[in-house]
């Protein structure tokens, strides 16, 4: 028989979150070992359970719920994501054919690069990225170029490295806020300085915001192994980027996976604003891409509806008691990040927003070579799960990304015991 073959699109997507390593631990969990997942951001298994509200809403409509709907979405959720975004000082006024709802945030990335992109079309991704961005825009034939991020900054963007890839085949410049992985709040001055770099370009901005109610506040400043300085001790407030640049075509992406913990309900949204006469054929291409799968489930669209609908924004509210003082992912995240920054060679910045550590192990101290290999490693010896640095598209292999959703008691000895592991790890 002729070999069959995965398309030569797919040689260069990569999706490490639930690469190699994350098949190894489902091995172990079928040989009926207990494996600690830190490697990816589902809230349900550690015991968060979404606003009963917005859950009991969607059963009492699931009668009415078994149709297509339209492809952008039901009338009723559309309005509650425009109501949300009316509620925002700045955010510019949307209208109805502005706004598409999807199975969740990951496929309407992937229509908006099937859309957008044209063979060897270049977009600006930020390294360290959520990886799906890369994939996405690989498997659409663009060519995904990393601007760095500066992790001695707080985790900001580099603008001078960001407008210096800037070339003739630049479409977009992608912006995660708050970021996935290192947990960074962009300051207002941050967005914007990535504006003006796009308005002189005339780039389109795609922004990630599916965190945008996930921010802890003050952090601290010299606790965070020296990185950040003053800066980091004010307190994370998230700036929409759609807000900073109104005249730019603005692409702004977000959803309830996070904010009311209903990863699995795949209720996402994307709005456009910004100018769009100049924008119309794509714009049709994007409408295109919405009917070719018909819609998003409706059941996830009633969700929306609860959960944003009336002028309430339960999701954004549901969150606060969450990240605030004294709030679980508060308390969580100061663990590991404590944690982190006692360890022998270790340095975190304290992640001001989303659910996630990224720590750099010092090369002087601990010299990896494959990052990879370590986490199979750690994996192995403690059966803890994360994710090697460039699984991210980070360059260097220095770094690892820590879910920190479990309970303290869980996190205080994961943490025990990946500290006791480096200590005497040798590559």
């Amino acid at each position: 028989m002729r070999t069959v073959r995965q398309s030569a699109k797919l040689r260069n997507v990569l999706y490490e979150i639930r690469g190699p390593v994350a098949a190894r631990a489902a091995d172990l969990e079928r040989r009926g070992i207990d494996v600690l997942k830190l490697n990816i951001g589902n809230p349900q298994p550690f015991g968060f359970t979404p606003p009963p509200a917005i859950v009991g809403e969607m059963a009492r409509t699931l009668d009415i719920s078994h149709g297509y709907s339209d492809s952008h979405g039901i009338p009723a959720a559309i309005e509650a994501v425009i109501d949300r975004y009316a509620h925002v000082p700045g955010f510019p006024e949307l209208t109805r054919d502005r706004v598409f709802l999807g199975n969740g945030v990951s496929e309407l990335i992937t229509m908006t690069c099937q859309a957008l992109i044209d063979a060897h079309d270049e977009v600006l991704i930020p390294s360290p990225d959520y990886p799906l961005w890369t994939a996405m825009v690989t498997l659409a034939s663009g060519r995904a170029v990393h601007y760095r991020c500066a992790e001695e900054d707080a985790w900001n963007p580099d603008l001078v490295d960001l407008e210096a890839k800037i070339t003739e085949r630049t479409t977009a410049i992608v912006v995660i806020n708050p970021n996935n992985p290192t947990g960074a709040v962009y300051p207002p001055h941050i967005l914007r300085g990535i504006a003006d770099i796009a308005r002189k370009y005339s780039l389109t901005l795609l922004v990630d915001e599916i965190y945008d109610v996930i921010t802890y506040g003050n952090c601290g400043g010299a606790a965070d192994g020296n990185y950040g300085g003053a800066a980091m001790a004010e307190p994370a407030v998230h700036t929409h980027l759609a807000a900073v640049a109104p005249d730019l075509l603005t692409l702004t992406y977000s959803g309830l996976s996070k904010s009311s913990r209903l990863a699995g309900y795949r209720a996402g949204w994307l709005v456009v604003t910004g100018p769009t006469d100049h924008a119309e054929d794509f714009l049709h291409g994007l409408n295109l891409m919405a009917s070719t799968r018909l819609c998003a489930n409706v059941p996830g669209q009633q969700a929306i509806v609860a959960a944003l609908g009336h002028g309430s924004a339960a999701a954004d509210l549901s969150i606060g008691g969450l990240t605030g003082e004294g709030g679980r992912l508060r308390r969580s995240r100061d663990v590991v990040t404590s944690a982190l920054n006692s360890m022998d060679g270790v340095s975190c910045v304290t992640p001001r927003g989303a659910l996630y550590a990224f720590p750099r192990l010092d090369p002087g101290v601990l010299p990896v070579h494959d990052d990879e290999q370590l986490v199979l490693d750690l994996l192995e010896s403690e059966h803890i799960l994360v994710v090697h640095g460039t699984g991210f598209n980070w360059p260097t292999p220095d770094h690892l990304r820590i879910v920190f959703l479990p309970e303290e008691p869980i996190l205080t000895t994961a943490m025990e015991r990946l500290g006791n592991f480096l200590s005497s790890y040798r590559q």
